[in-house]
């Protein structure tokens, strides 16, 4: 699990996978409407930051163009069923 979540998945998420940001909260009598940023991933996040220095983003970008998502997926794919695999012997007592 571990090299799953420190390596494919992560930067599948970090650099592949937009999400969206909440940026205002509104309470109108009971109801509480919520307004959302345009969907970005973290890296894009990052790299639109003032507070992140320039080399930290140069690092960032250069990471970025050695990914290829359809290789990471992949590999999630991979180390996701291992892990299942692996669940389902012990639950049978097997090896």
């Amino acid at each position: 699990m571990n090299e799953l979540y420190r390596g494919a998945l992560r930067d599948y998420i970090n650099f592949f996978l937009p999400s969206v940001k909440c940026v205002e909260r509104m309470r109108v009598g009971a109801r509480i409407i919520k307004r959302y940023d345009q969907a970005k991933t973290p890296f894009q996040r990052v790299c639109e930051s003032k507070d992140v220095p320039k080399e930290t983003k140069e690092k960032l970008r250069e990471q970025y163009q050695e990914l290829n998502p359809v290789a990471l997926r992949r590999e999630i794919d991979t180390l996701t069923s291992k892990i299942f695999s692996n669940k389902s012997q012990a639950r049978r007592g097997g090896s």
